[in-house]
């Protein structure tokens, strides 16, 4: 069950979306907008805000070609002769040096723009970045400065920056991230790039060495591995990139010098072999620490590195540390969620003539645990009990709530020997009073064997989607009898009890709505999806009749968990070949 909103604040940290892309406007260092696959404004920076004079009202929702496209006599520009708007149905980059916005205050403001396709973390680049800066009519006379050896114009290195940080941006990988970085870099800015990253307890790993072939990029894995430790006190480029102390720029002959640490010793074979004749060498960082270092090495270009390109190398490292820290968190987050994954859902019980498997699948994009869960166990008596259930939210909050409300469950079906619905109903005045859980849905039921074979099921049901009971010939139906309302809504209510025999190779399925709710389609829908291959799937061992109704019914959008309990019972003519294997 989706949460509307987050409560802790990790999925706007961690997650891609439109908080990430106002991070990303605010990180450009010039005016810039994004406009979706329509021309109209989604998002504005405060740079362009200020150089329009429009607050960002003004501009998001509205075309940007109509509301600001002008030629110089402050007229408006036909679409057909306007190069931005051609540049945006092609989809590709195009920049203009000289051209012309309409402001707010009825002024015209001459401007150079760059527009290029941006990926807003859906793998595909089905938005547009326009980037511009006004030109200063108080200034007529240009000097040039000196030329870094990339020879990057001033909108081709905002444009790069911003290249960076969207592709940086949209991944929680921190492999992924590496490998974006490195097609970033080469041979664009330079024909080798070595990344070396900071692990756990400060060991050193260089992660890439890769070097521009061909027009294809080639991986060197053995200078690929663990590093030396990085001293303190070593004044060479690397460690102290390493240390965060410095920039450099440095070649073969800085290395040749008799090594001060292992460090060196590394770097003069990676010099020797790769040829690199010239390197710049900055420190990767976030804002809590320093994670690596990023050398970019020429070996087959003309030009030398110089410390005019030290600036732009900072500005593509400093991106890279930021995405690279926020990886680092997601998957520290996703650690501990499984840790505590692996401690919540339980093993389940071996019960005589009864096959049972349980399955949890994590929401795809958040902390890897959630508020779906299940669970098995023995009721004194010789019963069974039955329940799966649903906390609102998928992160860590809804997994501790997820644990009160089963653990609450235990108690009271071990202490009361009560039809399913009297426990149904303690449990709800229990999460009303004693806990915070906002809405939860769930099934709570047992299990036992009658004197003809046959097993006895008795539930009752707090608003969660109907048990599918699924015969040996492949008939499906729904259970929907003992329905009631969601746990945390009116502990007064009177809740039903439902019953139903389970036939010798008949099979249960209780699951929560991950697996049958999808955007855009009506539980109907999900719910026929699930019944019809449930029933295509009858035959099947238990254990393949799950991962199979997984991998088929679950839609390919789902953004939530997954829980699925799945029970058979076999006759005793069966339980040779229930030793065996699965039925």
């Amino acid at each position: 069950m989706a949460r509307p909103e987050s409560t802790n604040g990790l999925d706007e940290v961690l997650v891609p979306g439109t908080a990430a892309l106002s991070r990303v406007l605010a990180a450009i260092g010039t005016a810039a907008y994004v406009v979706d696959d329509r021309g109209c404004i989604l998002a504005a920076n405060t740079r362009a805000e200020e150089l329009l004079a429009r607050p960002a009202e003004e501009l998001v929702g509205h075309d940007a070609h109509d509301l600001l496209h002008r030629d110089r006599h402050g007229q408006p520009v036909p679409a057909s002769r306007c190069r931005m708007r051609q540049a945006f149905h092609a989809g590709r980059t195009a920049q203009e040096h000289r051209d012309y916005f309409a402001r707010g205050d009825g002024a015209l403001l001459t401007v150079s723009w760059l527009v290029t396709p941006y990926d807003n973390g859906g793998g595909t680049a089905a938005d547009t970045l326009v980037m511009f800066h006004a030109h200063d009519p108080e200034r007529q006379v240009h000097e040039p400065s000196e030329p870094a050896a990339n020879a990057l114009t001033e909108l081709e290195r905002l444009a790069l920056l911003a290249q960076t940080t969207t592709q940086l941006a949209s991944t929680l990988d921190t492999e992924e991230a590496v490998g974006r970085l490195v097609r970033l870099v080469v041979p664009r800015l330079a024909d080798w790039v070595v990344v070396d990253l900071i692990a756990e307890r400060d060991e050193v790993w260089r992660t890439a060495v890769v070097h521009a072939e061909s027009g294809g990029l080639v991986h060197h894995e053995d200078l690929q591995g663990p590093m030396p430790p990085v001293l303190d006190e070593s004044p060479m480029p690397l460690s102290r990139a390493l240390r965060g102390v410095a920039s450099t720029v440095a070649g073969p002959q800085t290395y040749r010098r008799a090594p001060d640490s292992g460090i060196a010793v590394e770097q003069r074979r990676l010099f020797e072999t790769t040829g690199i004749r010239s390197a710049a060498i900055v420190p990767i960082r976030s804002a809590r620490a320093v994670l690596g270092a990023l050398t970019l090495g020429r070996s087959d270009s003309a030009a030398d590195f110089t410390t005019a390109d030290l600036p732009l190398l900072e500005d593509i490292a400093s991106r890279a540390g930021l995405a690279l820290d926020n990886a680092r968190l997601y998957q520290r987050q996703r650690k501990v969620a499984e840790t505590m994954q692996n401690h919540l859902l339980p093993q389940l019980p071996t019960v005589a003539g009864l096959r049972m498997i349980a399955r949890y699948l994590p929401a795809p994009h958040a902390s890897q645990v959630g508020g779906d869960w299940y669970d098995s166990f023995p009721l004194p008596g010789g019963a069974t009990a039955l329940a799966i259930g649903d906390v609102v939210g998928h992160d860590l909050e809804a997994a501790a709530g997820m644990a009160q409300v089963r653990n609450m469950l235990r108690a009271y079906a071990w202490a009361q020997q009560d039809p399913p619905s009297r426990i149904v109903q303690r449990l709800d005045a229990a999460v009303t009073h004693l806990t915070d859980i906002s809405m939860a849905t769930m099934i709570f039921g047992r299990i036992e064997e009658s004197a003809d074979g046959h097993w006895e099921l008795s539930w009752s049901n707090a608003g969660h989607p109907p048990p599918l009971l699924i015969s040996r010939d492949g008939r499906a139906t729904y259970l929907t009898s003992g329905q009631g309302i969601l746990l945390g809504v009116s502990e007064r209510s009177s809740r039903p009890d439902a019953v139903a025999l389970l036939a010798p190779g008949s099979t249960l399925l209780l699951y929560t709505d991950g697996l049958i709710e999808e955007p855009g389609r009506s539980i109907d829908e999900g719910l026929n999806r699930l019944s019809r291959h449930a029933a295509a799937l009858a035959h099947r061992p238990l254990s393949s009749f799950t991962d199979q109704l997984l991998d088929r019914v679950r839609p390919a959008r789902n953004d939530d968990d997954v829980a699925l309990l799945a029970l058979r019972p076999y006759g005793r003519d069966e339980a040779d070949a229930a030793m065996e294997g699965p039925l």
